[in-house]
């Protein structure tokens, strides 16, 4: 069933177009507008269609319909733990391996294709959305908005926390790390540090460490590509596993990275929501062998 949003109009919007309302006071995008614009019926006052640029007053009853259709092609084999959910948000908890988004090579075994197929199930269709993407191999939380107006809200609205396994004791226990990131070449799959690069702050505190390895919890300010494996691998602490940015191999055979905890404010009722996920068994492992004790985390 399409999504169906509604507000009371508040006495200081009284007279406005409908379009200024959604757009100043419900943080509606340009592009959310143009859509509600094109189609008739998708914008209603007190029951009855109008336009986005007729007037509404005080005490109206303004509703929006959020019209969707699926995008990609559901795989109901894909098992995908779903961390939270309401009716705008869904949170799902990766596992390693899966890529967020098709491509030639994955077409058919992506998140995308995992929501497409719960949406499936429930007679609900839905694009994919995803408010950011993670690594194939690092694990844990993946946000997707369920709607254009959530998907607009949440962009720059979400806060993230990671936990990495690194080689080295970290010191100091707890930093930011501003350090400028660009691609090593135009067609490198690799990113470095350069003086020229964009901007990319990570803030880290150290839970636990020995001469080896330190268990680290992170906090992006930034979302550079590969932002935390390119920090902490030029500081000379590669993720275990990154062999892609001199990572050892022994522990655990992909970057040891997992998304831990996300939180943002509800789209439409503006009530802080979060979710989290527990390391999967592999890194689990990794931090076990490493010598760590994570008890509490």
């Amino acid at each position: 069933m399409p999504r169906e949003i509604g507000y009371t109009i508040e006495a200081s919007y009284d007279g406005v177009q409908a379009g200024v309302y959604l757009r100043s006071r419900q943080g509606y995008s340009y592009r959310m507008l143009v859509r509600l614009r094109k189609r008739m019926g998708l914008l209603r006052r007190n029951g009855e269609a109008i336009r986005t640029v007729d007037p509404v007053c005080s005490g109206d009853r303004l509703t929006v319909l959020l019209e969707d259709e699926a995008d990609v092609l559901p795989n109901f084999a894909l098992q995908v733990a779903l961390a939270y959910e309401d009716e705008d948000v869904a949170v799902f908890d990766k596992p390693s391996g899966m890529p967020v988004h098709p491509t030639r090579k994955h077409w058919n075994n992506t998140l995308a294709n995992a929501f497409a197929a719960c949406c499936e199930k429930r007679g609900e269709p839905l694009p994919f959305r995803p408010v950011y993407r993670i690594d194939q191999d690092t694990t844990g939380l993946v946000a997707i908005a369920k709607n254009a107006h959530a998907a607009a809200a949440l962009s720059d609205g979400i806060e993230k926390e990671y936990i990495a396994l690194v080689q080295g004791r970290v010191g100091p226990e707890e930093g930011v790390i501003d350090l400028p990131i660009r691609r090593e070449g135009p067609d490198s799959v690799r990113r470095g540090v350069f003086p020229d690069g964009r901007r990319a702050v990570t803030a880290y505190r150290v839970l636990a460490c020995n001469q080896e390895y330190s268990l680290v919890r992170l906090r992006l300010e930034t979302g550079r590509t590969h932002q935390i494996r390119v920090h902490f691998s030029h500081l000379g602490h590669p993720l275990c596993g990154d062999a892609l940015y001199g990572g050892e191999t022994g522990l655990i055979g992909r970057q040891a990275l997992h998304c831990a905890h996300v939180c943002f404010r509800s789209p439409v009722t503006g009530k802080w929501a979060e979710a989290r996920a527990e390391l999967h068994d592999d890194m689990h492992n990794a931090v076990y062998y490493a010598g760590l004790c994570i008890d509490g985390e």
